[in-house]
């Protein structure tokens, strides 16, 4: 059986409340003490029940990473292993674990309240979520600690991003710039922030070169590579000389959609992802991409939310990072002249 905190105090010679005492780092308990407690806990390689101790603490040091975009993509899309690297690292830190949140959309909305209140977490990062996401308004109500990676359009919260809406705009400036003039681009989903803010950089890069906005041109994806390829095929009937993929899964199945149809990248479609996921590099020829530093987010969105649990304040704090445009073969620069 494990040994308990009684267990501790009758081999230690102390009291019960001695041994949490020390467990917790009360520094008023004397050094001698404190080193004959500490010897029969690393004797018996004691580990304390962490639940337990949080209830009496009030502090659990672990806190929750939910990601409303599904256990599915969560395995399948490279962004969410380069996520939770940085947000894993950062609590590592500062001795603090994380809780992965993996169930379907369904379960997540049925069982948030239930969660929330369980006192096992001391905080919540959430990424991707839709802008309605019942998730968010629930956290918005409680009083968690909790950090979104991306920004919500409503509601005044914690949040860190990049600046999506210049990213991509300076994707779709890119193409326009080596004299690609059916610029397409297939969004991200439009309910999501990040999709949605993409896609208004994409608008206001025509609008910057006065050039209309055709709606044939626009193909609505959901970050994955499946869907770039089919929102491809249905682009190549419009003729585009290029496209703005707003994500490198999504410009990796375009890619595939635009070999079968026996045209050559750049030289029939120039292609431009957003991401910048070590994939891009690999891929033949290698993408241009909007580059988003993925694992620093994670890591600051993590050193934020530990600060707000130490350190509540009620003015909310906001992080937009840059992005940064990564050129490679799929675009062309190489084969045009800038305008």
């Amino acid at each position: 059986m494990p040994l308990t905190l009684e267990d501790i105090a009758e081999k230690s010679g102390v009291s019960r409340s001695t041994v949490s005492r020390v467990i917790n780092g009360d520094e008023k308990v004397k050094s001698e003490t404190r080193e004959r407690v500490m010897k029969v806990i690393q004797e018996y390689n004691f580990q304390p029940n962490l639940a337990a101790r949080g209830l009496a603490a009030r502090r659990t040091n672990i806190i929750g990473l939910v990601t409303p975009a599904g256990v599915s993509e969560l395995f399948t899309d490279p962004y969410f292993p380069q996520l939770i690297r940085g947000v894993t690292a950062a609590c590592n830190a500062q001795q603090y674990s994380v809780m992965l949140w993996l169930a379907d959309l369904e379960f997540e909305r049925r069982t948030i309240n239930q969660i929330l209140h369980n006192g096992l977490l001391d905080g919540v990062v959430v990424s991707s979520m839709v802008m309605d996401d019942p998730i968010v308004q629930s956290l918005y109500q409680s009083k968690m600690p909790f950090v979104l990676v991306g920004r919500h359009p409503k509601l005044d919260v914690n949040y860190i991003d990049v600046d999506n809406t210049q990213g991509g705009m300076d994707a779709t400036l890119h193409l326009l710039k080596q004299n690609h003039h059916r610029v397409a681009t297939i969004t991200g989903p439009l309910n999501m922030v990040g999709g949605f803010d993409r896609y208004q950089g994409y608008q206001k890069a025509l609008q910057s070169r006065q050039i209309p906005l055709e709606e044939a041109l626009v193909v609505e994806g959901s970050f994955t590579e499946e869907s770039g390829y089919q929102g491809m095929k249905k682009l190549l009937e419009q003729h585009p000389d290029a496209v703005f993929a707003a994500s490198d899964m999504m410009a990796m199945g375009a890619i595939r959609a635009i070999r079968e149809a026996g045209l050559r990248i750049p030289e029939d479609v120039a292609v431009v992802g957003f991401d910048d996921l070590p994939a891009a590099s690999q891929v033949m020829p290698p993408l241009t991409s909007i580059r988003q530093p993925v694992v620093r987010m994670g890591s600051l969105a993590a050193d934020m939310l530990i600060d707000l649990i130490h350190h509540p304040r009620e003015q909310t704090q906001h992080l937009l990072l840059a992005t940064e445009l990564i050129v490679r073969s799929t675009c062309g620069a190489r084969s045009k002249i800038p305008a």
